[in-house]
Parts: structure tokens; sequence; C-alpha cells
């Protein structure tokens, strides 16, 4: 059955060049890239996408780290991977959150660290269910901006305009 999962490469990877190794490394899993782009994490954005989290004593460090803050990069590159067993394989090649705990030839072995006030920067982020991948990819991407129909869309008019919004 073909999944979706969101796929960030973190502001730790973007300042580290690190996107052309992520994405080489992702296309070990042959499959298929249906959305992208550069953006910024908003404090609204990135509370929204770790709200799981928010109870963790690390929560605010990591609001911080997402938004670009520790690294002077104030973006992260979102993609949504497509296909047969996506989010499965996905994780596979990232490898386990903790950077330390990962397989060395996993992306976050390869690349991640954890910092001296304990935040992992683990360079990428994987939805970890179809459920998550469906609250991510709606929180980071609007329909239009893929190219594929993952979910159920309405039509909705917008002042004069009509737009396409998550059902």
């Amino acid at each position: 059955m073909d999944q979706a999962t969101l796929i960030l490469i973190k502001p730790d990877g973007l300042k580290k060049s690190l996107t052309g190794n992520i994405l080489t490394r992702l296309s070990e899993t042959k499959l298929e890239i249906v959305a992208a782009k550069v953006a910024r994490a908003s404090e609204e954005l990135a509370i929204e996408h770790y709200k799981h989290l928010k109870d963790k004593p690390f929560f605010e460090e990591l609001i911080h780290y997402i938004k670009g803050e520790l690294h002077d990069r104030r973006k992260v590159m979102a993609l949504i991977y497509w296909g047969e067993g996506a989010i499965i394989k996905c994780r596979e090649l990232a490898g386990a959150t903790n950077p330390e705990e990962a397989e060395p030839t996993s992306i976050r072995g390869a690349y991640g660290r954890i910092t001296t006030s304990g935040v992992y920067e683990n360079v990428i982020h994987v939805s970890a269910n179809d459920q998550d991948a469906e609250r991510e990819i709606q929180l980071w991407f609007q329909p239009d901006e893929i190219i594929v129909d993952l979910y159920p869309t309405k039509i909705i008019t917008e002042k004069t305009d009509k737009i396409r919004v998550w059902g």
C-alpha cells in the first residue's frame, strides 16, 4: 500500500550542507518525492509539530532548534516521500532518534550529535506512523503543493479567491 511520510531536513542539516547527502541516502528507498519546499518554522508551527512532547523538559529548546535559532539557519527543507512502505523505509535510513544510539551507517548516526545541553541534533525528521504523517503533512503543506491527492480536500471561498484547503 502506498503511504506518505513527512521528511524535514532540520536547520543543522542545512547549516552543515548535508542536504545532498541526505537526499542521496533517501533515494535508496526508490520512493517518489511528491512535494518539496524550503520553509521557515514559525513558533506556532513548531509548537504544533512537537505538541506531543510539550511536557518534556527539553521542549523549549526543541522549539528553538526546529526554528533554526540554534544554528543561524531559520529554515528547514520539508519533503513528502510517497510509495510502498514509505514510513518504515525512511525511518530505517534515518536511524534512531538519539544519534548516539543510531547505526553509524544511518543518516542520524553519520551526521547527528547531542549538544552539551542535551538537544538531539539529529538532522532529519521522519513521521512515526500514518496518523502522524497525515497530521504533519497537513501542517507543513497545502493540498496544491502536493502532486498527488493524499487526503480529502474541499474548496472554500476566501474573500474572492477560491482555494483548496484540507477537508
